[in-house]
């Protein structure tokens, strides 16, 4: 149990006092030292031991200094003469003894045993803090130098309704969450929602980055879930003419996205020709990483080792990978977003459309349709089926889908009065389909293709269009 020496004074000294009551755990002794009643607690705890003088008289000091072995000393008081006075005269007693104090008028010691903390700077910090867009950072904890930050998650960011797994942290890392004011348990299955508070922890440099990026409510994607685009090419399955219109497809999202790089993974190369074409269509663009897989690994294998390898926040595939869904179905494994290229390529993208069929997981993936909107700058339509169970949840889904097209400053088009969306998605063109990726989508199919109602499956099986495939936490 270590003893602690606290002087106070002045017009902090109360709030002080009782600060340090309240963080009392008992594991610690305290000798206080005041000159004003109206700094005490209402109730006085067996470890504090109170002394009545002034701090300034060397005397009186020197003899609570003397009665017992301190661990540091605490000092808050009302001027700068009777600061420097108390260190001078317990310097003189106890050279190497801690100090921490509050300075209000800008002391300068070059002494390593006393550690200044600046009362206007710690006054400013906490009324910044309180205003909005600005993180609030622990200021003296660790390196004290804002290595864990509090931040908010605000309604339209791109992190709202995302997985805590889904969520890259290089450098940092979330150990604490608040909702409703409770301390709920951080596990990767967990998602973020809307005014949740989290606690962060990394380089504080890597924080303003994360706070920067939290708060932004459009042009993230494919963040959060990392921060380059990557192209698998299985050139055995593709023709040459399918390849360049591939490449311009992705040369189009590489430059729309706000992704750092465009990793270019080439397996089973066919001619040195197709090659070539690749390697042209990226001259002299230092963004844009072409690998070559001349072992024919696997694509699950090199997928799963790429995504961590690359920092990867979207795979792009080609929709001849799809045939076999079985040996795909290890996509679920990555928690990253697929893209699914169609048939019809144009190397631009005019519409961004969204089918809804489960409340659940389209409000999970709803930030994301918007922000890849405003990146494309395409106009969203929304297709409402027939209601499908609790027409409240329906109502309230579309709610939501309208007020974060105001958040995103999108435009948007409910159509809800189509009897078969399907027929109607199928008339569309330079259309990018995006609905959230389940485990149902991989599992092999009837011949009979009128079994199925399930507007997600019937979609997933379309190759017309491209498809945005959002991960999600199925109920």
């Amino acid at each position: 149990m270590k003893k602690i020496l606290v002087i106070l004074d002045g017009i902090v000294a109360k709030k002080l006092m009782q600060r340090i009551v309240e963080s009392n755990t008992r594991e610690n002794n305290y000798d206080v030292v005041y000159m004003n009643d109206i700094v005490l607690p209402e109730q006085k705890a067996s470890n504090f031991t109170l002394y009545k003088f002034d701090p300034t008289s060397e005397s009186k000091l020197g003899m609570v200094l003397d009665k017992n072995v301190h661990a540091q000393v605490l000092i808050a008081l009302n001027s700068k003469d009777e600061m420097l006075n108390v260190i001078k005269n317990i310097k003189e007693r106890k050279k190497n003894l801690q100090m921490s104090i509050l300075d209000y008028w800008g002391i300068e010691l070059d002494d390593p045993y006393v550690n200044i903390y600046k009362g206007i700077e710690v006054l400013a910090n906490g009324m910044v803090e309180r205003l909005p867009n600005v993180p609030v950072m622990a200021q003296n904890i660790g390196m004290k130098q804002g290595e864990i930050m509090e931040i908010k998650i605000p309604f339209g960011s791109s992190y709202a309704y995302r997985y805590i797994g889904s969520i890259e942290q290089n450098e940092w890392k979330i150990f604490g969450l608040y909702r409703n004011q409770q301390l709920i348990n951080i596990k990767p299955s967990l998602i973020l929602k809307p005014n949740d508070v989290i606690l962060i922890i990394g380089k504080p440099t890597v924080l303003m980055q994360v706070y920067n990026a939290i708060g932004k409510s459009q042009g993230q994607f494919p963040m959060p879930f990392g921060h380059n685009i990557y192209l698998y090419l299985d050139l055995y399955l593709q023709n040459k003419k399918r390849i360049k219109d591939v490449i311009d497809e992705v040369k189009y999202l590489h430059k729309k996205l706000k992704n750092q790089k465009l990793i270019i993974r080439i397996t089973r190369p066919t001619t040195v020709g197709v090659i070539n074409l690749i390697k042209e269509s990226f001259e002299e663009d230092e963004t844009v990483e072409i690998k070559m897989d001349y072992h024919n690994l696997g694509m699950i294998k090199l997928l799963k080792n790429d995504t961590k390898a690359f920092d990867i926040g979207v795979v792009i595939l080609t929709n001849e990978m799809f045939r076999n869904k079985k040996y795909v179905k290890d996509l679920l494994d990555l928690r990253v977003p697929i893209l699914k290229l169609g048939d019809e390529l144009t190397g631009s993208i005019k519409k961004t459309v969204v089918l809804i069929n489960d409340v659940n997981s389209y409000e999970q993936i709803s930030p994301i349709v918007f922000d890849v909107s405003s990146q494309l700058r395409t106009k969203t339509r929304i297709f409402d089926m027939d209601p499908i169970g609790d027409h409240e949840d329906k109502t309230r889904l579309l709610d939501h889908f309208e007020n974060l097209a105001k958040i995103f400053n999108e435009k948007v088009e409910i159509i809800t009065n189509e009897k078969n969306p399907i027929r109607e998605l199928k008339k569309q063109t330079n259309t990018l389909q995006i609905l959230p990726l389940k485990e149902d989508m991989f599992k092999q199919r009837f011949s009979w293709k009128f079994l199925y109602t399930n507007p997600d499956l019937i979609s997933f099986d379309m190759k017309r269009y491209s498809q945005l495939l959002i991960p999600v936490i199925e109920e």
